[in-house]
């Protein structure tokens, strides 16, 4: 186990390298700057200006700069933010984002899960059709576009939720919540189905009717354990893209996340906040996929055994 993991994380070092570069580069390369919004200044005053962030260095120093920063944990100064770092920055929206993430992630596996589950004991018949229909539905239909929609059904006409804000009253979370949670839940909703369409005709499960146990624990007890593996593998890039993909739902619920950073930043050209927020959402993929590999592998006897030898 503790090879595969050693492993693992090697081959995610060259990844988060790569992303680093390529967007460095980029966020670089795109026309504008930090201070072109700024009121006109004297040349002397852009030059402390950029002498103070290192842009007056070549771009190669300035990439081997920031590289070494990184790996102390600086990701330097904010340029939009004067005299905050990008750290504290992260920190202070990551609360609140990964709050958002959490019951997210929670509406996407009970209803998910239980569509995939219930599609599958009846499959190609109206049972079936119905909620993968649903899913499909929900697959199809983008965050800023489901999120305007609730706000419209749910705040507007009928005026029983609130639209706006974070944390004021338990109501606030639950449009934002749904509105992020509904895609994840689809695609939850189609694994597990499909999950359990495997496992229900295995030989072991027939063996368990053949005992005279209740539908009931076949499903529940025996059938849930092997059926419900693709969402298992599927939770850690899940919360992770969760994450890194409530920018758009915490800009049309005006919520004071991490995405509100930044926005702020793509708009501003503050590079060392687009960088940082870059690489820190990047290593968050990297260790939720090998989490939920090893959780995997965990509910897997095959592979239990495969890493025990």
């Amino acid at each position: 186990m503790w090879r595969f993991v050693g492993l693992r994380i090697l081959q995610a070092v060259p990844v988060i390298l790569a992303v680093i570069t390529v967007t460095f580069f980029l966020v670089r390369a795109a026309p504008g700057g930090p201070f072109d919004s700024e009121k006109a200044v004297s040349e002397q005053v852009r030059a402390a200006l950029e002498a103070r962030y290192r842009l007056d260095l070549p771009m190669h120093e300035q990439y081997l700069s920031y590289l070494g920063d990184l790996l102390q944990g600086d990701m330097g100064p904010s340029f939009y933010y004067p005299g905050r770092s990008v750290n504290d920055l992260i920190f202070q929206g990551l609360p609140i984002t990964a709050e958002l993430g959490f019951y997210a992630l929670l509406i996407a596996l009970v209803i998910g899960c239980g569509a995939g589950v219930i599609a599958s004991l009846k499959p190609n018949t109206a049972q079936d059709y119905v909620p993968m229909s649903l899913a499909m539905i929900g697959i199809c239909m983008p965050s800023f576009l489901l999120g305007p929609l609730l706000v419209l059904i749910f705040g507007i006409w009928l005026d029983v939720m609130p639209i706006s804000g974070w944390g004021s009253t338990p109501g606030d979370k639950i449009l934002p919540s749904i509105t992020l949670g509904a895609m994840y839940a689809a695609y939850i909703a189609r694994l597990s189905r499909s999950g359990m369409l495997e496992v229900m005709n295995q030989d072991y499960l027939r063996t368990a009717r053949a005992k005279g146990l209740p539908e009931t624990t076949v499903v529940f007890r025996h059938a849930l354990r092997g059926g419900l593996l693709p969402v298992i593998s599927y939770l850690g890039p899940a919360f992770a893209a969760l994450l890194s993909g409530s920018f758009v739902v915490e800009t049309v619920f005006q919520i004071p996340g991490l995405g509100r950073f930044y926005i702020q930043a793509a708009f501003n050209r503050d590079y060392t906040m687009i960088l940082g927020t870059t690489v820190f959402l990047s290593t968050l993929i990297v260790l939720f996929n090998l989490l939920s590999d090893i959780v995997a592998a965990w509910m897997n006897p095959r592979l239990r055994y495969q890493f025990k030898n």
